[in-house]
Parts: structure tokens; C-alpha cells; sequence
């Protein structure tokens, strides 16, 4: 798709204690409006893991499938980056500790992030991963910290139709 077309929005969860496996994002696309996941960032915001001996390499998938949604965090509203765009059609939770489950689930990209220093990432045009509403939902899940941490993040949406 091309970078002007559609709608962008970030969903956001700030200063939250991790200390278990979840799904950080999650994202269940409205009927005809499928979604792309654009750029992500990850950061520590408390001091708990700072030092040398603390400092882990988080593990996160982008899941693309799961038809059973997960539960246990929150329902942010998506923010349009432009402020006259309308309200996002998709829908979307942060920090679920029971994950999404169930469908047919592909994983879609893996990384890690070094939780000392965080991380922000932005898919290559061409590159986005996907859902339409008929896949399910598309997750970003993370594993358990060896330890809780205080982390924040952001994810960017681009809607289309």
C-alpha cells in the first residue's frame, strides 16, 4: 500500500507493571476496513531494571489469526496522527495477560528489545503487517520479564477503506 493512503492512529499504554507473558496490542479490524501495523515503540519508564546486571532482551511476535480475543488489560481509544481524521473503525486492547487464542495464527515478525534501552521500530512501505477483519485480530505479544518492569509503548495503525 502506499504511505499517504489511509488513516493513521496510535494506541497507546503508558507506565504499566509487566511482569507477565501478554499481549501488549491488540487490534480487531472493522468490516471493510482492513489495518496495517506501521511503527511501534517500547520503553522503560521506571527505574527497576536500569543497571547493567538488570537489563534483559524482551521478546515480542507480531500474531496475525487468533479468532478467540484476549481479556485482562484495557480498551484505549485510538488517536488520529491528523486531527481532523474521523474515529478509528477497528478496535483495540493493551496489556491483556490472558492472550488472544484460538483461529488459524501465523506469526508475522519477532524481534526483542533491550528493556534498558527500548526500542522504536517502523515497517518498510511494502512491508506492514496485516489484518482484515476475516483473519481475526492482530496481536503484538510479549513474553514474561524476567522480573516486573514499568514499561510504556505506542502503536501505529494505518486504517484503509
Amino acid at each position: 500500500a502506499i504511505m499517504s493512503q489511509g488513516r493513521v492512529y496510535s494506541v497507546v499504554f503508558g507506565a504499566v507493571s509487566v511482569s507477565a507473558a501478554q499481549d501488549f496490542f491488540e487490534i480487531s479490524p472493522a468490516d471493510d476496513k482492513p489495518v496495517q501495523l506501521v511503527g511501534i515503540s517500547f520503553d522503560q519508564t521506571g527505574n527497576s531494571d536500569v543497571g547493567d546486571a538488570a537489563e534483559e532482551m524482551l521478546r515480542w511476535s507480531v500474531i496475525r489469526g487468533h479468532s478467540t480475543g484476549g481479556s485482562g488489560g484495557s480498551a484505549p481509544t485510538p488517536r488520529p496522527m491528523a486531527p481532523n481524521d474521523v474515529a478509528a473503525g477497528f478496535a483495540a486492547e493493551v496489556n491483556n495477560t490472558t492472550v488472544a487464542s484460538a483461529g488459524t495464527a501465523v506469526v508475522l515478525h519477532e524481534g526483542a528489545f533491550n528493556v534498558r534501552a527500548g526500542a522504536i521500530f517502523w515497517w518498510p512501505e511494502g512491508c506492514e503487517p496485516a489484518a482484515a477483519q476475516g483473519n481475526g485480530t492482530i496481536v503484538v505479544r510479549g513474553v514474561a520479564p524476567a522480573d516486573a518492569i514499568t514499561l510504556s509503548g505506542t502503536l501505529y495503525v494505518r486504517e484503509l477503506g
